[in-house]
Formats: structure tokens, C-alpha cells, sequence
């Protein structure tokens, strides 16, 4: 007990330092001591940031009950494998507040993944992967334009796979099947400026909740070009372990990011 409170205070603390900017006024009448914080004062500010993901995926992915098939797409098969991906960040903060929108979705064909089993050959793969998280965010450190922000919110999938096995006794079957489910996540976001222009950029969640596990790492930089828009390049990997009603996605999508950041 005593350590979680003193956790708690430190939060507190690290919060009202960084964040919120205390004046104090007094009233002569009363001489009362009021407190206005700077979060009250500041005005919203908004980014939106398109980025395109180049995303290979590998894992497990199955349905029906029938034999899984072993998924795997190094990077320099991304651009044979990858038919579309997509992924943007829509943030607004006010203070050391946020909220944050986050939205990817993958489309990855695979001709030759490995069927688990001795009923089919080979099995070609298309995976459909859509992902969007709603999240609120709380400033725990900052320092200029550094921030550091713990957040914590949900993530809904909607994933469909179609599966075509080659040989064997299945052989010529497809069949297609998909499945939708939603998360709990938390995790750590922020930025570190090198300069005046160019920073560091990374964010991390994990969590669970229809899935076994559910969690998503970046980490990249960003270079302003102007004072409201600025370039941004990294890595980004995101994976999940989701299995019911013979449906199974158990997958890793990793890969390049390229995109930009408008502020306003």
C-alpha cells in the first residue's frame, strides 16, 4: 500500500511539474488562495498523420478447424506479398491531456505458406488485417517541447483471411472466414527534439481482452519542413493472438513507415 501510494504522489507530482503550471491568486475580500491551472487556459491543438506502412506479416493463421497454415513474409518479398497498407494517427491535446485515434489496416497475399499437417501441400494465404484504437492520454513528463505520455484505451480488429490449399486431400478447397474483437491496451508515447527540426519519435501499447495478447511498438524520426508540418520515417511492429471458434490469428506485421504530420 505504501509503495502504490507512493507512485501515486509521484504521478501527481511529475504531472502538475510538467504539465500544469499553477498561478495562484488572491481574493482580498476573502483571502482565499485560488488555483488556475494552465490545461484551463491552453487551447486545443490538433495533428493528423498519414503514414503508408510497409508491412510483411508472419505467424499462424487458420479457420474452420481446418490445418493452420505457418505465414512468412520477409522484407524483401514486402512488395511482392503486400497488395495495401495504410495507417494514420489523429491526436488532439489540450494542456496535458489528450486523446488519440489510431487506424491501420494490411492486405498481405501469400502463395506458398506452409500448411500445418500432412492434408494439403501448400496453402496460398490473403490476409485482410483492419485495426483502430481510441485511446486517452496523460502527460507525465515534459521539458520544452519533450513529452513523455502514459495513455490507455481500446482497440477494436476486424480481420478475413481466405485460405487456397494445393495437393493433398484438400486439394483446390478455399474458404474464407473472418472475425472481429476488442482489446484493452496501455502503454508509453512521445517525443524527443535533437534540434530545433529533427526529434525522435516512439510509441508502445500492450494489453489483452478477447485476445491472448494484443500489443504494438514504433519508433522512427521526424524532420519539420515548416512550422506545422513535418516528414516522419521508422519502424513499426504490431502483433495479436486471437483464436475462437477455429478461427486463429496469431501474427506478426512488421515494416518501414513513411508519412507526415500537419499540426494546427
Amino acid at each position: 500500500m505504501k509503495v502504490l501510494y507512493s507512485q501515486t504522489v509521484l504521478a501527481v507530482v511529475l504531472g502538475l511539474s510538467s504539465g500544469m503550471v499553477l498561478a495562484q491568486t488572491s481574493d482580498p475580500a476573502t483571502g482565499q488562495v485560488a488555483m488556475a491551472s494552465q490545461a484551463d487556459e491552453s487551447p486545443w491543438q490538433f495533428s493528423v498523420s498519414p503514414y503508408f506502412w510497409m508491412a510483411g506479416i508472419q505467424g499462424t493463421s487458420g479457420q474452420f478447424n481446418l490445418p493452420p497454415a505457418d505465414m512468412k513474409s520477409d522484407f524483401g518479398q514486402i512488395f511482392n506479398e503486400l497488395d495495401f497498407a495504410f495507417m494514420g494517427i489523429v491526436e488532439a491535446r489540450r494542456g496535458p491531456y489528450s486523446i488519440l485515434g489510431d487506424l491501420s489496416y494490411t492486405k498481405t497475399s501469400l502463395k506458398n505458406a506452409t500448411p500445418q499437417g500432412l492434408l494439403a501441400d501448400k496453402v496460398g494465404v490473403t490476409s485482410e488485417a483492419f485495426s483502430a484504437l481510441l485511446a486517452g492520454g496523460y502527460t507525465v513528463y515534459q521539458s520544452g517541447r519533450d513529452h513523455l505520455d502514459v495513455i490507455l484505451g481500446t482497440r477494436v480488429w476486424n480481420v478475413k483471411t481466405t485460405m487456397r490449399f494445393q495437393g493433398g486431400a484438400l486439394d483446390g478447397l478455399k474458404r474464407s472466414d473472418s472475425a472481429t474483437w476488442v482489446d484493452a491496451v496501455a502503454g508509453l508515447r512521445g517525443n524527443y527534439f535533437l534540434t530545433d527540426k529533427a526529434y525522435m519519435l516512439a510509441w508502445g501499447t500492450i494489453g489483452a481482452g478477447q485476445a491472448d495478447l494484443d500489443w504494438d511498438v514504433a519508433a522512427g524520426f521526424g524532420y519539420e519542413v515548416q512550422k506545422n508540418l513535418s516528414l516522419t520515417a521508422g519502424y513499426r511492429m504490431q502483433g495479436v493472438d486471437y483464436s475462437k471458434n477455429g478461427f486463429v490469428f496469431d501474427v506478426i506485421q512488421k515494416g518501414p513507415i513513411l508519412g507526415l504530420t500537419y499540426r494546427f
